[in-house]
């Protein structure tokens, strides 16, 4: 854990950040006290990319009124 003060973590926060690694902590302080924690982030995974089809027999029962207009809006129907 990396304790520094603020005006010290404003001129050097790009080669703070280049040199964490995982678990690694940095506090940023005013006046000796604790403000901030600056953690480095998790590798998030990449979602895997959508594939057509995947949910096909999934829906077993429509309504017999599935495809009928709605009451709301039979006053605009032709």
């Amino acid at each position: 854990m990396t304790i520094i003060s603020i005006e010290d973590a404003q001129t050097q926060l790009a080669e703070l950040i280049r040199s964490m690694s995982p678990g690694d902590e940095v506090i940023i302080t005013a006046n000796d006290h604790p403000v901030a924690k600056l953690t480095p982030t998790q590798d998030v995974a990449a979602p895997m990319p959508r594939q057509p089809g995947t949910l096909r027999g999934t829906v077993l029962h429509y309504a017999a009124d599935f495809n009928a207009p709605l009451d709301e809006f039979k006053e605009y129907m032709p």
